[in-house]
């Protein structure tokens, strides 16, 4: 049984700030930011669940299956991440690469408060309280009474480290561009890895810089006990409302330019970038085939095309695809046919998660897998994991990751490009 309170407040920033200050207290965390980018597929501005009643843990074998139990045991709102290795789960695959952040391959909790922010209203809705809790709470965030004390950051000189050089980064690349000039693939998102050891980060704080630096739709911060993630994603996965099923992949990266005109001339090249587009339709036509399975049929549709989206660090080319599903359809079944979010992998789907897993260097782990919730109902809402920074604070191991499409055009130098400038945000946070 959950009380609901709403309020209404004044600063509306000064109170998302507020009450991720206040998130401190709790070893689970989960926080949800629109950074008031506004669509027709919107369900809040900001979304803050903690302190977990219930929760699951788990690595890749049978996950969905344990997930799909937890989430009907539950029957309520739960919170939490699907790593990109529960691939394993999905294929016959296997992840045998480093890996350093050490994530659990599948974590969701069931929170005991839910603060969810639209515009001015705010609504506390807690799980076997009484409602002078939710009062004292919400005066406590408004008057900024409660200020645990932050982590102390390690001092002196960030070295940030590169799992694989340049001169690799171009080998494996033309390794993977053979593999699709001899049609193993058509197409292949390839990752790489930076990292720092021995780091330690005030990690609210850090994702504060990186949230404020990008403005993203699906900014996340997530805390499991000692594991932070600090994410600033441009990017939807799969969202669920009633019978409708959306997803929104990104492919295709332009840079910004400060100057109006050099700006809308790069905004004009990417989106009449033959390449650029090519990457974007080959996903769209694998996310159309893998909505069908559970769709009904006719329902498949392609609502935006390769359409240029603007952020603050970068121009996205972004395409919208929905479909719907019967009343009765399976979530946990839905979030499996589709995963992972074809724009992390290539096609055909499994081929190409075969050919990254040989050729990257690290386990992608959450990068690249998907955080969400599910609502009581059965919906859900997951973002991509991308422009994100992973840290484990018991071992002060920080790690963040960019990739790129790899087509029959592609030229390593110009890869290679791409992915530096997905990581500047990353990079400028930690070594301010």
């Amino acid at each position: 049984m959950r009380t609901t309170i709403c309020f209404t407040v004044a600063d509306v920033q000064g109170f998302k700030d507020a009450l991720l200050e206040w998130s401190r207290q709790y070893h689970e965390v989960a926080w949800l930011d629109s950074n008031g980018h506004k669509s027709s597929y919107s369900s809040f501005d900001a979304l803050l669940a903690v302190d977990g009643l219930t929760g699951i843990s788990t690595d890749a074998q049978h996950g969905f299956k344990d997930l799909s139990e937890f989430q009907s045991q539950a029957n309520d709102w739960i919170f939490g991440y699907l790593s990109y290795d529960l691939k394993n789960d999905v294929e016959y695959l296997s992840s045998k690469n480093y890996d350093g952040a050490e994530f659990p391959e599948l974590y969701f909790f069931q929170p005991k408060k839910i603060i969810s922010m639209q515009g001015e209203k705010v609504e506390f809705c807690y799980l076997n309280m009484v409602a002078d809790e939710i009062e004292t709470d919400f005066e406590t965030v408004t008057k900024g009474t409660f200020r645990p004390e932050e982590v102390n950051a390690s001092v002196g000189a960030v070295h940030i480290k590169m799992r694989i050089f340049k001169d690799e980064y171009f080998s494996k690349v033309n390794r993977m561009l053979s593999h699709i000039h001899k049609g193993d693939i058509y197409e292949a998102n390839f990752c790489q890895e930076f990292y720092a050891e021995n780091l330690q980060i005030d990690a609210i704080r850090t994702y504060k810089k990186l949230n404020t630096i990008s403005k993203p739709p699906f900014a996340t911060y997530v805390k499991l006990f000692d594991k932070h993630l600090l994410c600033a994603s441009p990017e939807r996965y799969l969202k669920k409302t009633g019978t409708k099923v959306i997803s929104q992949p990104i492919k295709g990266t332009a840079p910004r330019s400060k100057h109006d005109e050099i700006d809308a001339q790069l905004i004009s090249n990417l989106q009449t970038d033959e390449k650029e587009r090519s990457e974007n339709i080959m996903i769209v036509d694998l996310v159309r085939n893998d909505l069908s399975k559970s769709a009904l049929k006719g329902s498949v549709v392609v609502e935006e095309l390769c359409k240029v989206y603007s952020f603050d660090q970068v121009h996205q080319m972004i395409s919208t695809i929905s479909a719907t599903v019967p009343d009765d359809a399976d979530p946990i079944k839905l979030l499996k046919e589709t995963f992972p979010m074809g724009s992390m992998t290539g096609a055909p789907k499994v081929s190409a998660m075969k050919i990254i897993e040989e050729l990257e260097s690290f386990k992608r782990g959450l990068y690249s897998g998907a955080v969400g919730y599910f609502t009581p109902e059965g919906d859900f809402d997951f973002n991509v994991v991308i422009r994100s920074i992973l840290y484990n604070a018991t071992n002060k191991y920080v790690s963040y990751a960019v990739g790129s499409a790899i087509t029959a055009k592609s030229v390593p130098e110009k890869e290679y490009q791409e992915c530096l400038l997905k990581a500047k945000a990353m990079r400028q946070v930690l070594e301010e």
